[in-house]
């Protein structure tokens, strides 16, 4: 959640954050009345529970009258000590309430608006152009053998599939590649948990209770992730880490759910916008001063895996109104698709600042001794979603599929032959 004491100090930098994300600015204002409320409430607590403790004493000397009288007034004051007590309590609650909602203060230079107001910041080699009709990644799936929708609804419904034989191969050795990368990079490799509790998913910055995008076990009130990020975010929630160990790095292998509740009738076709699917996930936590940097070397390890695979791809600064919950400043790498004639994305890098840290209490202990928080990054190194391009960009005209040179030894192939 954001800072209160940068609310108390800037209450503008909220607001323009706010209305850069296209979000109503007036919750400053709510937030603010909130908190001197809270604070008031706090301080009339305190005042009368030390004028109660000193009366204790009083009472215990005197005598007669003036005994009956300091007693009342002992009896009236517990009254309102407990009242102030109950109406500290209630506001703080409204507080954190409200602060749970607000999403993490933009990062400054990101673009205002929506998902349509993106910068592309980068642009990495030239689309292919075809001497015959480029296949698209299903039909070039299926005759490989490597990608069944059919079964795979017939199996679970809808957006789910298998990947069989060479496909399970490439996103095997995709995935593999990716790990590897990700150790070399002096990145702690984990398999993580697929299901977390609502604290863990709400710290995140996943609203449970809305999100409609989370499958949801409720006998068991656990949740299915979208992303190994969630995990690896309450990984060390209520921890106070050593800061010589910082700055930490794990790469997380995870199968990832979504409910894709909003996209009804999108990328129906193929394993582009499915339910289930693969991931290896890189996540930082890092000093706050040092998370932009931090930011930068991530898109530089995802563009080192894109050259891996030899696609164009773009890089775009996603703009506020896109961002999620979370993020300050979110990067996208989006690939080439050939027979979209257009970029998808296949990576993202988020810089979420302490937002996270907060929520789950994940703190460090500066150079005095005193505990504070620090900063989560996130980005993906390798998902699923990277076969469409391989496949796409690397079809040939008999409808093989040339594997690029860096994963051949994690697939053990050069290329893939339609089935007979």
């Amino acid at each position: 959640m954001i800072d209160l004491r940068t609310l108390r100090e800037d209450p503008d930098r909220l607001r323009a954050s706010q209305r850069a994300r296209g979000e109503d600015d007036s919750v400053v204002d709510t937030l603010l009345d909130l908190d001197e409320r809270r604070r008031s409430a706090l301080t009339s607590f305190e005042s009368m529970r030390a004028e109660q403790k000193s009366m204790g004493k009083s009472v215990s000397k005197a005598q007669g009258e003036e005994k009956v009288a300091l007693l009342q007034r002992a009896k009236d004051l517990a009254s309102q000590v407990k009242a102030a007590e109950a109406e500290a309590e209630k506001l703080g609650a409204e507080l954190d309430e409200l602060l749970q909602a607000v999403p993490n203060i933009v990062e400054e230079g990101a673009p205002e608006g929506g998902e349509d107001d993106y910068v592309v910041l980068e642009t990495h080699g030239e689309p292919r152009t075809f001497d015959f009709e480029p296949k698209d990644h299903l039909e070039l799936g299926e005759a490989l053998g490597a990608i069944d929708m059919e079964r795979g609804a017939k199996v679970s419904g809808s957006r789910f599939f298998f990947l069989k034989g060479v496909g399970a191969r490439l996103q095997l050795g995709l995935l593999n590649m990716a790990m590897q990368q990700a150790i070399e990079a002096g990145f702690t490799p984990m398999i993580t948990p697929v299901l977390v509790k609502p604290e863990t998913m709400q710290g995140t910055g996943f609203h449970v209770a809305h999100d409609k995008e989370i499958y949801r076990l409720p006998e068991d009130d656990l949740y299915l992730v979208g992303t190994s990020e969630v995990a690896l975010a309450g990984y060390h929630a209520q921890e106070i880490l050593d800061a010589g160990d910082l700055p930490l790095r794990y790469a997380g292998w995870s199968s990832c759910f979504r409910r894709e509740a909003g996209s009804y009738g999108k990328d129906t076709r193929g394993i582009i916008r499915v339910h289930q699917f693969d991931k290896v996930e890189m996540f930082s936590y890092v000093r706050p001063e040092d998370a932009h940097e931090e930011h930068l070397r991530l898109l530089a390890w995802e563009k080192e895996m894109l050259a891996k695979i030899e696609v164009p791809y773009r890089i775009i600064d996603t703009a506020a109104g896109d961002l999620g919950m979370s993020a300050a400043r979110k990067f996208d790498c989006e690939a080439w698709i050939p027979t979209q004639g257009r970029y998808r994305e296949l990576t993202s890098t988020s810089n979420c600042t302490e937002f996270q840290a907060r929520r789950l209490a994940v703190r460090y202990r500066d150079k005095d001794g005193k505990p504070q928080h620090l900063a989560t990054l996130n980005g993906t190194l390798a998902t699923t979603r990277w076969i469409v391009a391989i496949l796409e960009n690397h079809q040939q005209a008999d409808g093989s599929v040339v594997i690029p040179a860096a994963l051949r030894p994690y697939v053990g192939l050069d290329v893939l032959e339609p089935s007979k």
